[in-house]
Formats: C-alpha cells, sequence, structure tokens
C-alpha cells in the first residue's frame, strides 16, 4: 500500500512540475507572441479601458473620449476635426494612429513609462498610467487663418517662427473629421472606404507628406547658392542673361513672362522672376554648389521629423546642364513639401540659419507635471548671413512693388517670392500657385513667422503672378494672424 502511495505522490508531483513548466512557458517564453497574436483581444480591451490623453491648442484639448460602455470602451473625440486633423491625425480603435496620435501614441495611452510616479512602479503594481497630455506650438488663430484662406480648395499652408522653428500652422484641404474613423461599427468601415476612395484625397496631409514642384520660389535657393560662391557679387548689376536662353545642349528656348530680362539685375529678375536670368544662374553657379546649398535649407533629408516624419523633399545630385538650368527654376524633377518651403523663408529671415521645425512644445502627465520639452535646435546654416540680408531686401522688394504686393501689410516689414509651378503632361495641368513670405512687425527685433502656401487648383494663367494673385492674400491672413496672437 505505501509503495502505490508513494508512485502516486511521484505522479502527482511529476504532474505539478509539468503545470509548472508549461506555466513559464506560456508566461515567459511565448508571452510576447501570445501578445501579439491578433485573436488575443486583451491587449485592445486594455488599452481602451481608459480615456486616451489630450492634444492641447493654445492650453485647450483639440481631443477627447467618449465613454460608450462597449468593450472597447473609451471611443476618441475631436473637437474642430478638418481645421486639426492635419496636426492631430487620427485615433481609431480598427485603423490605428496617424501624425500626433501615432508619434505621441505611448504619451496619450499612458503607457510611456515616463508617466509612472517611480521606476518600475508599473511593472511591480500592474496599475496602467493616465494619458498624458501633448501641447503643440499651433496657435489657434493663425491655424484658423490658414484654413479660412483656403476655403477648401486643394492646397496646403505651413507656418513657423524662423528664430525657433515652431509649427505655427499645419494646414491641409481638403480636409475631413477625424472622429469619423474612431468606434468599431459599420459607418466607421464605411467612413474609411470613403474617405480613401475620394479623388480629393481628404486624409493627404499636403503640409508634409506632399510634394511639389515649387516653381519660382526656389528662386531664393538659387539666389543663395550664387551669391554665397560668388558667382554674383552686385545684386544691383547687370547679368550676362540672354533672352531667350537656350538649355545647355539643346535647341529648346526658355523665356520669360514679363519684359526686361535681358542682362536683368539679380534684383529685378527676383523681382519680376526672370526665368532666363535664374536658370543660367543656376548652370553658372554649377551642380555641386547648388546641390549643396539645397541640402543645407533641407532638400534630400529623409529623416526630418516634426515628430511625425516630412517626406523628403528633392533636388537631384546627378543631372546635365540643361536639367540644372530647370531645376534652378524649380522644375524638371525638383519638389518640395510645403513645410519645407517655409523652413526656406525662414532661413532668410533667421541670418541663414535653418532650424529644425517641431510640432510639440511639452507632453505632461494628466495632471500637468513635464515629462519632455521640445527645444530649439539649428540643423544647418543655409547661406551666409551677408546673403541672407540681401534675399531679405530682394523679398521685401517683390512685396512693395514686384509681383507679391497682395501680400503686403501696414505697418509690417514683409518679403516674399511668388512661383507657378508647371506640371503635367507637356505642362498642360493647371499650375500650382505658390508664395512663400516671412514678416516682421514694426518695432519686433526680429521676423515672428515664415510662411508657405500652394494651391493646387488656382484659377490662374501661367504667368508668374498667379501666386501673388491666388497663394499671396492667403499668407498675408495668416502672418496678420500670426502678429497678431504675439
Amino acid at each position: 500500500m505505501t509503495r502505490h502511495i508513494r508512485h502516486a505522490a511521484a505522479f502527482c508531483a511529476l504532474l505539478l512540475i509539468a503545470l509548472l513548466v508549461n506555466a513559464t512557458r506560456v508566461q515567459v517564453v511565448e508571452s510576447e507572441s501570445l501578445d501579439d497574436n491578433p485573436a488575443n483581444r486583451r491587449g485592445a480591451i486594455v488599452r481602451f479601458d481608459q480615456p486616451r490623453g489630450d492634444i492641447m491648442v493654445d492650453g485647450r484639448a483639440v481631443t477627447g473620449s467618449k465613454d460608450t460602455g462597449e468593450q472597447l470602451r473609451y471611443e476618441r473625440t475631436y473637437k474642430n476635426g478638418p481645421l486639426y486633423a492635419p496636426v492631430t491625425g487620427f485615433a481609431s480603435q480598427v485603423y490605428g494612429t496617424t501624425f500626433l496620435e501615432n508619434a505621441e501614441d505611448d504619451i496619450l495611452s499612458g503607457t510611456d513609462p515616463m508617466l509612472a510616479p517611480l521606476p518600475l512602479w508599473n511593472d511591480i503594481t500592474r496599475a496602467q498610467n493616465p494619458g498624458g497630455k501633448v501641447e503643440t506650438t499651433i496657435k489657434a488663430a493663425v491655424q484658423q487663418a490658414a484654413y479660412t484662406g483656403l476655403g477648401g480648395k486643394k492646397g496646403a499652408v505651413a507656418a513657423v517662427e524662423p528664430s525657433t522653428g515652431k509649427i505655427l500652422a499645419l494646414v491641409s484641404t481638403p480636409s475631413y473629421d477625424p472622429e469619423r474613423l474612431s468606434g468599431t461599427g459599420q459607418s466607421v468601415a464605411d467612413a474609411w472606404s470613403e474617405l480613401n476612395d475620394s479623388s480629393t484625397k481628404p486624409m493627404l496631409n499636403r503640409a508634409i507628406r506632399q510634394t511639389y514642384p515649387p516653381g519660382s520660389t526656389f528662386k531664393v535657393v538659387t539666389a543663395a547658392a550664387a551669391l554665397d560662391k560668388g558667382v554674383v557679387t552686385d545684386i544691383d548689376a547687370a547679368t550676362k542673361s540672354p533672352n531667350p536662353y537656350t538649355l545647355p545642349g539643346t535647341t529648346t528656348q526658355l523665356t520669360n513672362e514679363v519684359d526686361g530680362c535681358t542682362n536683368a539685375t539679380l534684383r529685378y529678375a527676383f523681382e519680376w522672376s526672370c526665368n532666363t536670368v535664374f536658370a543660367k544662374l543656376g548652370v553658372d553657379t554649377g551642380l555641386g554648389s547648388m546641390v549643396g546649398t539645397a541640402k543645407n535649407f533641407g532638400f534630400n533629408d529623409d529623416g526630418l521629423r516634426i515628430p511625425s516624419s516630412v517626406s523628403p523633399s528633392n533636388f537631384d545630385t546627378s543631372m546635365d546642364d540643361a536639367q540644372l538650368a530647370l531645376s534652378s527654376i524649380g522644375q524638371y524633377d525638383t519638389r518640395t513639401t510645403p513645410l519645407q518651403m517655409a523652413m526656406v523663408s525662414a532661413a532668410v529671415a533667421n541670418g541663414g540659419s535653418v532650424k529644425s521645425p517641431y510640432l510639440v512644445d511639452r507632453t505632461t502627465t494628466d495632471d500637468g507635471d513635464v515629462v519632455d520639452t521640445t527645444g530649439s535646435k539649428s540643423l544647418h546654416q543655409a547661406m551666409n548671413p551677408g546673403t541672407a540680408v540681401q534675399l531679405r531686401e530682394m523679398m521685401t522688394d517683390v512685396v512693395e512693388e514686384g509681383t507679391g504686393t497682395n501680400a503686403a501689410i501696414p505697418g509690417v516689414t514683409v518679403g516674399g517670392k511668388t512661383g507657378t509651378a508647371q506640371h503635367g503632361i507637356d505642362n498642360s495641368g493647371t499650375p500650382y500657385a505658390w508664395f512663400i513670405s516671412w514678416a516682421q512687425a514694426d518695432g519686433d527685433p526680429e521676423p515672428s513667422v515664415a510662411v508657405a502656401v500652394v494651391v493646387e487648383d488656382a484659377s490662374a494663367d501661367r504667368g508668374d503672378i498667379s501666386g501673388g494673385g491666388s497663394a499671396a492674400p492667403i499668407a498675408k491672413s495668416v502672418m496678420e494672424a500670426a502678429i497678431s496672437a504675439g
């Protein structure tokens, strides 16, 4: 009898060991794969079991959370959703997250270890932190001015503070309401299909994820390269620039939309946007210098984060002289985001220094304790300070008496550059209207805002003046709002 008891006891011990081994295998060895298994809903249930932290603009929340009482309990809500969609993105229980909702997800969802009261506190207690807050650099009045100015047309606006890189406005239209993607019902699936199938691409963030030919606004970069290299030493001296200009190695002739471009001074050519002068200037400056200057402004950078990723702007590094001539006036394969062109304008306003643009001022716990802050950081010195002074002078001329007079603001020094970017097969598409600018209020020590505006469906002719007619008034309202907001 004793022998049978011993055997039974040994068998029970083996079963216990087997249970412990299996529990260890499940909880330690396979825990990660089980957590990541799509069939495991526990993570989603926990994730949506508390309100999500808020994204803030001017100290006010532009997001919220709604208790549905369902298994995935809290759904994301948005205030003025279409206005702020390019900033917030969406947080969907079905389709995931985008933009700030994605880049700052750890803070907003409460999973960031920095939100815990003590190191390793959550690992010990298995507690879940309340979602933290993300305070943006956006100014509500500037954002609204940009959104209203575009009026639903296809286009985008980016506005930055030149001395710091703070993004004051980031608008893309047509837009959409991110709240339509909150929840799990059929209406969410229908909204997803509708938004993705729309020909207007409302979920495309044109300010940071769409690149366009910049047209004549790129002449700021070309002028900076030529002045820095010494190809032009006097902006009021005549250049050796024929009209028309035959592209090197071809029989193709480049012309202008305005008179007076033959051997024009750099000041006149910039003010009235002479294509022939700047195409030749790019060739004379040379591919190496043009590529280097474009890079210093931020082109060809595939690592820019704001903290969402920004599509890289392109200036080809290998071209013949004919291609270089066209690239130097913002055509051929030169493409850029509106944010990049705001950085170009900001560099001129900031003495040649390009500040890294950023959208998050700081993150905090739900009760306001600071978790992290974003400081100003220099990316590159795009040009010599003396060159920046000359460019500021020429951009001011554009607004005071050239193609950009529609951006003038009484009592404010405004510099700008118009652009009309042709595109499509044989340039058959309606030209994109561009305007980049900066503004300095009377009495201020430095410009307080730099802006880039692109309008895709502007009703404009092919003249450079279309940028001044369609995009400049939008830039003006954005600059006025920024100056008023302080």
